[in-house]
């Protein structure tokens, strides 16, 4: 019973002086309001981000070339420190790599997606003009990228050197006024590296707005599928890659697996003195990513929860204000009986009172702001439940620790001084 007429105490004080409560609770609602914020913003961009980089293929495994650094030892010889600015065509990765490793780890490939980039284009019909990125790509690229097909078929291995293209429904309704299955076999002109060429539609994909279109309002540059061969061949007959993607089957550690990758294909370039192999997932770029969020949220966080110890010191402030202010109500309890622990909580209580409201509403408006900026940002807004709750446990710890002190100046007073004083 004594710990609710406490509270019940705390909340008459305060509502006898509401302003200079809201005053004294500004620090503490500034400080968890500023903390909540940050942090909801901060969970709904790194969960934009993962789901973004997950809707790429969480077991995707890129293999790239990398240039050799002075200390690579690879080579077993003379390395230079820096290797070409473009790798020769003897650099590359070869069709019979890919084939050998293809054939080494059968049960772990679920598929292998190739692609040879023609660069940016446009397309010209009429008084339109579309902007385009041209890339010859194998079948089993739609496989790595999740391409929703939604008429007609994608490229496959058989179409060799065929001028036919996959295009998006964004672009289709750009060129031709619709995205149906109409659009299919219908002729479009296309230049790329200062040559005109023509192609016939043979799928349409669904266009995927990664967000930043949207937010910039910019016009959308959608990738045109054409088959390898002809790539190959408009690019002068180059036939190697500098990267490439790997899926991993299902079932397969995508870790584990990662470092075999890179270590076969690092095999065919120990002799190499300019680059080596490596290799990449998405989710370790996806750990990478959410730990260094984590790491500038948390630097944030701990900036903004500074005004917290001032609104701590605010707290104590206004806890020894108001024991100057009470001192004969602390005397006649003293000299009606209280004991000094009953004096010591009766201001604990008021001072946790006092951050515990100041708390909730740095909460709400942390909750508020954080939802605000990412809806801002195009991002859904995630409050931390763990975030409020740590919110408000260290706002009962600062209401304890600073209305200590005051707290026990009061149980510590002299009954007979007290009531003598004015």
């Amino acid at each position: 019973m004594q710990l609710f007429d406490n509270i019940r105490l705390a909340f008459g004080s305060l509502w006898a002086n509401k302003l200079r409560a809201l005053l004294t609770m500004l620090g503490i609602i500034i400080g968890i309001g500023s903390v909540i914020a940050i942090v909801t913003l901060g969970d709904s961009l790194t969960g934009s981000i993962t789901d973004s980089l997950q809707s790429f293929g969480i077991n995707n495994i890129t293999v790239s070339l990398q240039q050799k650094s002075e200390d690579d030892e690879t080579s077993g010889g003379a390395v230079r420190m820096f290797g070409l600015a473009n790798p020769s065509s003897e650099d590359l990765f070869t069709d019979a790599m890919i084939e050998e490793f293809r054939s080494a780890y059968p049960e772990q490939i679920y598929a292998i997606a190739l692609d040879q980039s023609l660069g940016s284009g446009q397309v010209q019909q009429g008084d339109t003009t579309v902007q385009v990125t041209a890339m010859g790509v194998n079948e089993e690229y739609a496989l790595a990228n999740d391409l929703n097909l939604l008429h007609g078929r994608f490229i496959k291995d058989s179409d060799g050197e065929r001028q036919i293209a996959v295009v998006s429904d964004v672009f289709c309704e750009s060129v031709f006024g619709q995205s149906g299955a109409s659009v299919l076999g219908q002729e479009f002109e296309l230049t790329v590296n200062g040559q005109l060429l023509k192609f016939y539609v043979a799928g349409v994909y669904e266009y995927d707005d990664d967000g930043f279109v949207s937010m910039t309002g910019s016009d959308p540059v959608t990738e045109l599928y054409l088959p390898l061969e002809t790539a190959q061949k408009l690019n002068g007959g180059e036939t190697g890659y500098q990267s490439f993607t790997v899926v991993a089957s299902t079932g397969t550690d995508t870790t584990a697996f990662l470092e075999q990758v890179e270590s076969f294909f690092a095999s065919f370039y120990t002799r190499n003195e300019s680059y080596t192999a490596t290799a990449s997932s998405m989710e370790s770029m996806l750990e990478e990513m959410t730990s260094m969020l984590n790491t500038v949220k948390l630097a944030i966080s701990a900036i903004a929860a500074i005004s917290l110890l001032v609104g701590g010191i605010g707290v104590m402030n206004i806890m020894l204000v108001s024991i100057t202010e009470r001192t004969r109500e602390i005397g006649t309890r003293k000299a009606l009986g209280a004991p000094g622990f009953a004096i010591r909580m009766q201001f604990i209580t008021e001072a946790v009172v006092i951050c515990l409201v100041g708390g909730a509403l740095g909460v709400a408006l942390g909750v508020g702001l954080g939802a605000a900026g990412a809806g801002l940002l195009g991002y859904a807004a995630k409050p931390s439940l763990s975030a409020i709750g740590l919110a408000v446990g260290f706002s009962m710890l600062i209401g304890v620790f600073f209305g200590y002190y005051p707290a026990g100046k009061a149980a510590k007073m002299d009954p007979i001084e007290a009531l003598r004083y004015e």
